[in-house]
């Protein structure tokens, strides 16, 4: 490890090479965002009138910690100069503000990861924001991470898979907003005044992504009796093999939001649908990534077999379960799928085990894929309520409906006078409950999905050994 280097008189000196979180300014300023996140509302501001508010001059003396130690820290990080320079002003603006809502755009726009993406390099990031999948509110939150980017991804992403806005990232350390099972760096999470025209970067965390993909699925496996290829045994314990995997899968997903016959807004952020159309489009994001990784599988990349098998355990095992049932359109997506392999005779459960036949499973997962390509090429065609017809009419071909849906029953049950958002309402929280299959693995299951909460490479392999 190389060493940190202090010179009297002179402001500290580090390698890029050096670990910025074992800096002295790291854990100073990660005291300081601890101290300022209790006082904030969920809008971010600071309510000094409030129950357990704090004095002013308590508020201003932490974020001025905060904003020392950015500036110590920079140096380390010469790539993010620009951004920090402007995240100190947002930080001392929203102070001497009076800590209203808390406005950091400038910051934002200042930091761009995806235009430096070197295999390992740094960035320390603080943004006042919400963690998706983990904290609602708009508090401060500071992260050291790393950026995955090896020369193979790197390969793919240039000559395949074009995408300039990805970052691959790893935790160094963080703030409590990510100690949850939040597992992306989004800057549409982040407060400001407006939002930009347009986003030039979004990153995902593949090792929290690979060490909770690697708990739940060695318990599912235990639980189920499934006997694994020897390879995906071997990649299942393999946290670095696990990371490769979901990078790329995580690249091509990303990428097919945009890709492909798509409804009108792809993201689907502008428009109010029902919870099965957002699970079939991450449904068919994740299975193009599967039916890409069989293709670089018969070109030899040697990453594409452990993306296909990712995508179908995280799939089948952790998505389904995970969550409560309001809505849960992950969940939806992965009980889809199992769904559709258990119908064409790929996954079994007989006699209290679980056997898939690992020959038909890439074939059979492709023709899903294809199916729900089909779904949206003719929607091109449809009228708005038409193709959520169409949709649920697919997924309710696998997955039984909740007993008292009015969408069950069909249109006739519906009140068709009404704008098609205002039909959404009619939609139950549990549209498609779980299956007595899923129930009982999810009894079987919950501890240890619940022990992900926060999970690191570090703590997998501390709690491994």
């Amino acid at each position: 490890m190389t060493e940190i280097l202090v010179q009297s008189g002179v402001e500290d000196q580090v390698s890029p090479l050096t670990r910025v979180v074992e800096h002295p300014a790291w854990p100073v300023l990660k005291d300081a965002v601890e101290q300022i996140r209790p006082w904030q509302s969920k809008d971010g501001s600071i309510d000094f009138d409030a129950e357990g508010a704090p004095e002013r001059a308590d508020a201003m003396a932490a974020v001025e910690r905060v904003a020392d130690a950015v500036e110590r820290l920079s140096p380390f990080l010469p790539h993010d100069a620009a951004y920090h320079e402007a995240l100190v002003r947002d930080l001392r603006r929203w102070a001497g503000g009076g800590f209203k809502v808390p406005d950091f755009l400038d910051s934002l726009l200042a930091f761009n990861p995806a235009a430096n993406r070197a295999d390992g390099l740094q960035h320390l990031v603080v943004f006042p924001m919400y963690t998706q999948n983990g904290n609602p509110d708009r508090n401060l939150e500071a992260v050291v991470l790393r950026m995955v980017w090896p020369d193979w991804l790197a390969e793919l992403e240039r000559t395949r898979y074009d995408n300039p806005l990805f970052c691959g990232i790893t935790f160094e350390d963080f703030t409590s907003g990510y100690d949850t099972n939040s597992a992306v760096l989004f800057p549409e999470t982040i407060a400001v005044r407006e939002a930009p025209e347009r986003f030039s970067w979004g990153g995902i965390f593949c090792d929290r992504e690979a060490a909770r993909f690697r708990r739940v699925t060695e318990a599912a496996v235990g639980l189920l009796g499934l006997e694994l290829p020897e390879d995906i045994a071997a990649m299942v314990h393999d946290q670095k093999r696990c990371e490769e995997a979901f990078v790329l899968w995580d690249m091509v997903h990303d990428r097919t939001h945009s890709h492909g016959d798509l409804p009108f807004d792809p993201f689907m952020i502008k428009q109010r649908q029902p919870f099965w159309m957002y699970g079939l489009e991450e449904l068919r994001c994740d299975l193009t990534a599967f039916k890409e990784a069989v293709k670089l599988q018969a070109d030899g990349v040697p990453q594409a077999r452990d993306v296909q098998y990712a995508v179908l355990f995280d799939r089948m095992f952790r998505f389904p379960v995970t969550g409560d049932r309001n809505r849960n359109y992950d969940g939806l997506g992965g009980q889809l799928l199992f769904a559709y392999l258990h119908k064409h005779d790929v996954v079994r459960w007989t006699d209290n085990k679980l056997s898939i036949d690992w020959e038909r499973a890439p074939q059979v997962t492709n023709q899903l894929c294809a199916e729900i390509e089909k779904l949206y090429r003719d929607g091109i065609d449809r009228p708005k309520l038409v193709h959520w017809f169409a949709g649920y009419q697919l997924v309710s071909t696998y997955l039984a409906p909740h007993p008292g849906s009015k969408w069950a029953k069909g249109p006739d049950a519906l009140d068709l006078t009404q704008p098609p958002r205002k039909l959404v309402d009619d939609v139950l929280a549990d549209e498609f409950p779980l299956s007595m299959f899923y129930e009982a693995l999810s009894k079987k299951l919950k501890n240890v999905i619940a022990s992900t909460k926060g999970i690191t490479a570090d703590t997998a392999e501390r709690i491994a050994a």
